[in-house]
């Protein structure tokens, strides 16, 4: 495919990272405007990764099944996430209660999951082996760039368009208008994608014996995707203990940075106070710039790959990226924070895109949805143990210090970069 093709197939990313940017950027805090405290936030997270060890596998042997004559194999379910997770971004920010968000945080992760899912199979689908390296960078590109607005959006509602905050409501208007302009980015750049790519039949099944297949009971679904976790391919085993190292680390940064900022940096008492919002708004704007190093990076993260192997430049990424996260805890000068988010950002394009470049080459081409889905097991598992228990230490070990929340993230990072020797690429 040429460089236009795989953009405009890869496009659709770019909106769906404006669903997981806002969601990461802002969750903690809307929990904490609403009354949460430090140790219940995990809890209160359990949503997303519950949704993706649920939905992402069977969406996978749903879309490894489908094929409707005009939207094709995958994209009927970008089509279908788009709609949901747009309504759910609207309502996300109107939120008057904990359980309210909570509730609405469990609908927009479904409705992202059944977007996400089928993309990454999307990359596999329509690439050869020799260019799927380039479309997951492309995909890390146009997650980079999503995230680097959709972080910033309530830094840029304020400064730049000066919306006021009005101290009575329980949720800034601020992240309101955020969460609209992030349900219309969605649903937008989703569209683009399904409207400027086309899918071709699978070359092994005619079209009647693939509507047999999608006819098939969820039983008969269910049997496989356990005969898939089975006889998982070897390599995909050890790509996936590394995943399950890699995302905690990130996980307890989204718990935590964003309020650790505003406590600890700006050194504000309470989320009441002027200084929490000064310090939310202001780690949103680093979040931001770690995901325009992102999407930097990742234009030049397939000639790296090239040059030292997708095995060796995933280990090294990892390493910067945790050596960003250890850091945080040392800094109280706001703008060295930007220092710490840039070698985050190098670690998250990487993330983004050498897993799955070093998994699509051992998948059967018949399983592909459903060994993605089952890949996603690796991110989510750890962010439920996450979810469960890191609350309980937060509380009786750490005494809610969310800076050394966010270093112990960091130490599983290095755990998950010494982990990456044990992958054998062909």
């Amino acid at each position: 495919m040429s460089f236009w093709q795989i953009w405009n197939m890869t496009f659709g990313f770019c909106g769906i990272q404006f669903g997981w940017a806002l969601q990461m950027a802002n969750m903690s805090s809307i929990y904490e405007y609403l009354g949460a405290n430090a140790d219940e936030i995990p809890l209160l997270f359990l949503a997303a990764p519950l949704t993706g060890l649920i939905v992402q596998p069977i969406v996978g042997y749903l879309s490894d099944r489908t094929w409707h004559p005009v939207l094709g194999r995958r994209r009927p379910y970008f089509l279908i996430g788009a709609v949901l997770s747009t309504i759910a971004l609207i309502l996300m920010p109107n939120s008057s209660a904990l359980w309210m968000a909570a509730g609405l945080l469990w609908i927009m992760d479904t409705s992202i999951n059944i977007s996400m899912e089928p993309f990454r199979a999307f990359v596999v689908d329509n690439l050869l082996e020799e260019q799927r390296t380039i479309g997951f960078s492309m995909q890390s590109l146009f997650i980079g760039l999503g995230s680097v607005i959709a972080s910033a959006l309530p830094w840029m509602m304020d400064h730049w368009f000066q919306v006021q905050n009005n101290p009575q409501e329980a949720i800034p208007a601020t992240v309101r208008l955020s969460f609209y302009i992030g349900g219309a980015a969605f649903l937008s750049s989703v569209l683009y994608t399904i409207l400027t790519t086309k899918e071709y039949p699978p070359v092994d099944i005619d079209i009647v014996l693939k509507k047999q297949e999608s006819n098939k009971g969820f039983g008969a679904g269910a049997v496989e995707i356990f005969h898939a976790i089975q006889h998982m391919p070897q390599r995909m085993r050890q790509i996936a203990l590394v995943q399950f190292f890699t995302w905690p680390g990130l996980f307890l940064m989204w718990f935590y940075y964003s309020p650790a900022v505003a406590r600890n940096v700006f050194q504000a008492p309470d989320e009441k106070s002027s200084l929490y919002t000064e310090g939310i708004q202001f780690a949103g704007l680093t979040l931001s710039f770690y995901n325009l190093v992102t999407f930097l990076f990742a234009l030049i993260l397939p000639a790296i790959a090239m040059r030292l192997g997708k095995r060796i430049t995933h280990m090294v990424c990892l390493i910067i990226g945790a050596l960003g996260l250890l850091s945080v805890g040392f800094i109280r000068e706001p703008n060295l924070l930007f220092v710490s988010m840039s070698c985050i950002g190098i670690a998250w394009a990487s993330i983004l895109s050498m897993p799955y470049a070093i998994l699509a080459g051992c998948l059967p081409d018949d399983k592909i949805g459903i060994y993605m889905g089952i890949f996603n097991f690796f991110i989510v598992l750890p962010e439920i143990i996450a979810s469960l228990f890191f609350g309980w230490l937060m509380a009786n070990v750490l005494g809610n210090d969310r800076l050394l929340a966010v270093q112990i993230g960091g130490g599983l990072m290095v755990l998950a970069a010494l982990l990456c020797f044990r992958i054998k690429e062909d």
